[in-house]
């Protein structure tokens, strides 16, 4: 079994009728529960829901702070590589953009690693195009070592591998995975990936069942919120959190909530989510389920992070660069998209400070274990 079963009993259009025929009766009722179900979460992401979202804030806060006290973990992407052999209409890595293409050998991958545990960082998120000849497990095998050296935890958003391949990643110090559906609706997503492996909807689907199968310690999902219509895409991410904590209950998750980004290629969003939308979103995952870890982007303006972070978010980027190299040669023409927080480490963490919050620079479970 895998998610790919749970995910066919769902139907689209049925589950977004359902939301959006959600009252204020619904959202009360959810609210006034002590655990909640995807039912409740539908409610909760409804247009209703969007009059108690003060309400909705409070109690959010108040879940994030009573399981992860006044801590945020700090973490940093270092993209490897913008090499990839997929076409997709959002991102600026994108076989078909004429872009300046560059991989990390192992003198720029120590560079990177300079300039990063510079700014303080203890947690790395390894990014890379999906070119998996180029950028394929050869390529994992000699750069995962020498990074692990320099950093506690190590996460990677790379192409979808195999069991065996996440398995053997883990021997030589991979953590945790970030792989992000894109958008869980099958045509829509037929209509934005054209070319490459990254075709395969159901490979794709189905990772994070090979990686917690393969014992990697952290999963992050989400959906690209933009490519469809952003409230059933994100109860669907809810509903392959659902499953994968019942079946793997051994394993950390974690949610992610981009939205898309100024990149080349320049796709119009097709769903447009607000400000106040997003938070509503981040405040529902959090009713939802008080353990799982929600995690914001450099995506996001500075003042968006710094007044949001207190209602539910547990772990945030600084200082990003979304191109290979970026740390220590700041090449924008090779980068993913553009960034819209672009302070420092250290000014971000001051921002962080200054509204009661403790800056952790390494994994928060690794970092209190090992005292």
């Amino acid at each position: 079994m895998t998610f790919t079963d749970e995910w066919e009993k769902l139907h689209w259009d049925e589950v977004k009728l359902s939301i959006y025929s959600k009252t204020h009766h619904d959202v009360e009722r959810a609210l006034s529960k002590s655990k909640r179900d995807l039912e409740d979460f539908k409610a909760l992401i409804s247009p209703a829901a969007e009059s108690y979202l003060e309400q909705m804030a409070q109690e959010s806060a108040r879940l994030t702070r009573q399981r992860f006290g006044h801590t945020i973990g700090f973490y940093i992407p270092l993209y490897l590589s913008n090499l990839c052999a997929n076409a997709c209409t959002y991102c600026g890595f994108s076989m078909e953009n004429r872009i300046k293409r560059k991989t990390l050998n192992q003198d720029e991958v120590a560079q990177e690693v300079m300039a990063i545990k510079a700014m303080n960082f203890d947690s790395v998120l390894l990014v890379t195009g999906e070119h998996e000849t180029k950028v394929g497990m050869n390529y994992f095998r000699q750069t995962l070592p020498q990074i692990k050296q320099s950093f506690n935890y190590l996460a990677m958003e790379v192409q979808p591998l195999e069991q065996e391949e996440y398995a053997e990643l883990k021997t030589l110090g991979l953590d945790a995975v970030m792989v992000y559906q894109e958008t869980y609706h099958p045509s829509t997503y037929a209509e934005h990936h054209l070319r490459g492996n990254k075709t395969d909807f159901k490979f794709r689907l189905e990772t994070p069942d090979r990686l917690a199968k393969a014992g990697i310690d952290k999963i992050g999902i989400g959906a690209l919120i933009g490519l469809e219509e952003w409230r059933t895409d994100c109860f669907f991410v809810a509903a392959h959190l659902d499953y994968l904590e019942r079946r793997y209950w051994q394993t950390r998750y974690s949610i992610s909530f981009p939205r898309l980004r100024p990149c080349e290629g320049a796709l119009q969003p097709k769903s447009i989510m607000s400000d106040k939308q997003l938070v509503q979103l981040i405040c529902a995952y959090r009713l939802l389920n008080p353990e799982v870890e929600l995690s914001l982007s450099t995506r996001e303006s500075e003042h968006f992070r710094d007044n949001v972070l207190p209602l539910g978010i547990t772990s945030i980027s600084a200082a990003s660069k979304t191109q290979p190299g970026g740390y220590a040669n700041d090449d924008q023409e090779l980068e993913q998209f553009s960034i819209s927080d672009e302070r420092s480490a250290e000014s971000v963490s001051l921002a962080v400070q200054a509204r009661g919050f403790e800056p952790v620079w390494k994994d928060w479970e690794r970092g209190f274990t090992s005292i």
